[in-house]
């Protein structure tokens, strides 16, 4: 049998022996790779949106918008059209601001006049409906998803009644809520829709003399990639002009993002830590069976290669499969979160080289970080040793022993199952305080003042916000699920290393309960000392992705969280504990001694 066929068959009958360990680490390092894919290539995704949306709509390459209206508006943007590089145009146009009421909702909105055969410049999409015809209106497709409006229903335009015959896309503006490019006095847009009409319906809601109005002209160029050196080259007009190229739009686009790629990569760093902390106790937890199977190993002649490869293996293909998983789930929903307005089509390519590179180092570390002490362990015990399966002599600490001896039976218990296993009880202590962590930030999320785009309770909400709080839910869910799952398998871990330890607490007096209590305590104890410190880094963090006005909650917001995490982790121990503590006592220290 040749040594690949060898080390693939005993990794496979290891997996079949142990399927809970693999599922976990395969279902941990999935969320963690996908989590952390999502925050690095998010920028990317959401250009690469704008580009197919861009090439289907025959995007412009410059928008040109003069917010005074009137025949020196129209004689500058004219000559813009004669301009060197200028290949085709669509204009100029007016845009007018209004407001627009569906669904018990207002906005802000932008008409523009919208010829029913669009040109060679701006040929908007039609994603549902139809196109724009007299009598009706036809709105942006991100526009409609915050109203929840569809095709078919009415809204009412600066005062009169459309039914909406199509939703559509475009690349000549920003998305949804940036419509409106420039506000009506020239400078900065507020929130705005964009809303299409027939040309004469636009003409009569701008001629009537109580809409703001811009002229607008939009430019395609021999070069696009040229189109910022086009508007360097023509600042400073006798008409006020601003230019939005299509770079521009691309950078705008991504604005929307600003906190959702902290927010998914530092959940990846979080939850590529708890993977690491519950794969490594259930690998702690196998070391005596690992270094009795290297015991064989070396015993019928393989090398320290050869058993390295074998323990390793294991770790490292579930890993790396978990990797391709996680590349998938970015993949399937970069999209979405890339684009949370709807504002723009098309799918987008799968990560990048760079973050399919740096979502595999994760990974395999994971691997390495959870498999490498025991596998050390294992190559460094003699083959006798091994496969002798001696008891480990604890060390002992009398100062502690002697503190410990003063306290109940439950907490004596825990104490010294600490003591026993320190570094166990720190990697305990900081997955309490990354969940801590990531809950704080949640809950200060939580307590900003509401973000809305207008005023009163027809207003829309905030998308940004609305976007952030859901990304911040979906990873608090991930890591608190992985923090569950890590409590019940490191208390269940602790209870079969130490199950002879608790056989003769028993015999000496202690009840199935006592011992229940101290498994738990063992586990409850480095929660707390992990809480205190999540909650303050927990603030710090979010003062440092800076997702908007720091508004504090109250205190009872953070009190509770940080009991409901300590409880959970006494509940999600007591179980596991309570069915070992209430295992026979004469069966286990015969096996003990046999």
């Amino acid at each position: 049998m040749g040594r690949l066929a060898l080390v693939a068959r005993l990794v496979l009958a290891d997996l079949r022996r142990h399927p809970a360990q693999a599922v976990l680490l395969l279902l941990a390092v999935t969320a963690a790779t996908a989590t952390f894919a999502l925050g690095v290539s998010l920028r990317g995704a959401s250009d690469t949106l704008y580009e197919r949306t861009r090439a289907a709509t025959a995007g412009p390459d410059v928008v040109a918008l003069a917010p005074d209206p009137g025949p020196a508006a129209d004689r500058t943007l004219t000559a813009l059209t004669r301009a060197p590089g200028v290949v085709a145009y669509h204009g100029p146009y007016q845009i007018v601001y209004t407001a627009l009421i569906a669904r018990g909702f207002t906005s802000q909105v932008v008409v523009h006049g919208a010829a029913e055969t669009p040109g060679s410049v701006d040929r908007p999409l039609v994603t549902s409906g139809r196109w724009v015809r007299p009598g009706g209106a036809v709105l942006e497709r991100g526009f409609a998803t915050a109203l929840g409006v569809g095709v078919g229903d009415r809204v009412t335009i600066a005062g009169r009644s459309y039914p909406v015959e199509g939703i559509a896309v475009t690349a000549a503006t920003s998305i949804y809520p940036w419509a409106a490019q420039i506000g009506p006095g020239g400078g900065p847009s507020d929130w705005t829709g964009l809303a299409w009409l027939t040309p004469p319906e636009a003409r009569a809601l701008a001629a009537s003399g109580d809409l703001p109005v811009t002229t607008a002209l939009d430019i395609r160029l021999r070069d696009p990639d040229a189109a910022e050196a086009f508007v360097d080259a023509r600042s400073g007009p006798a008409v006020r002009v601003t230019f939005h190229t299509w770079q521009f739009k691309a950078r705008q686009d991504a604005v929307i993002l600003n906190s959702a790629q902290p927010i998914l990569v530092v959940g990846g760093w979080l939850l590529s830590f708890l993977a690491v902390a519950g794969v490594a106790t259930l690998a702690a937890g196998r070391t005596a069976a690992q270094t009795y199977r290297a015991g064989l190993l070396k015993a019928v002649g393989a090398t320290p290669g050869l058993i390295a490869a074998v323990l390793l293996t294991e770790y490292l293909a579930l890993a790396l499969a978990a990797d391709v998983l996680g590349l998938v789930v970015a993949q399937l929903a970069g999209p979405a979160i890339a684009s949370p307005t709807a504002s723009r089509i098309g799918g987008v390519a799968g990560p990048a080289g760079g973050t399919v590179l740096a979502t595999t180092v994760l990974a395999v570390g994971v691997a390495a970080l959870s498999a490498l002490p025991a596998t050390v362990r294992a190559l460094r015990t003699a083959t006798v040793t091994a496969l002798a399966g001696p008891v480990q002599r604890p060390r002992h600490r009398p100062g502690l022993m002697a503190l410990s001896a003063l306290l109940p039976t439950p907490l004596l218990l825990g104490l010294r199952l600490m003591a026993r296993r320190p570094g166990r009880a720190v990697l305990h202590a900081c997955s309490t305080a990354a969940t801590l962590i990531t809950v704080t930030v949640l809950l200060f999320h939580l307590a900003q003042p509401s973000r809305h785009y207008g005023v009163g309770a027809a207003s829309l909400p905030h998308l940004r916000d609305v976007h952030d709080r859901r990304l911040l839910l979906a990873v608090t869910v991930l890591l608190v699920a992985l923090a569950v799952v890590n409590t019940v398998a490191l208390t269940w871990t602790t209870a079969m290393e130490t199950r002879a330890n608790m056989a003769v607490a028993r015999t000496l007096g202690a009840t199935p309960w006592q011992v229940s209590a101290g498994l738990s305590a063992a586990q409850v104890l480095p929660a707390v000392l992990g809480a205190l410190a999540g909650l303050p880094l927990g603030i710090g963090l979010y003062r440092l992705i800076g997702m908007g006005k720091m508004v504090m909650p109250p205190w009872t917001w953070l009190l509770a969280a940080t009991l409901a995490i300590l409880a959970a982790t006494a509940v999600c121990a007591a179980l596991p504990a309570r069915l070992a503590a209430r295992r026979p006592v004469a069966p286990t220290l015969s096996a003990e001694t046999a």
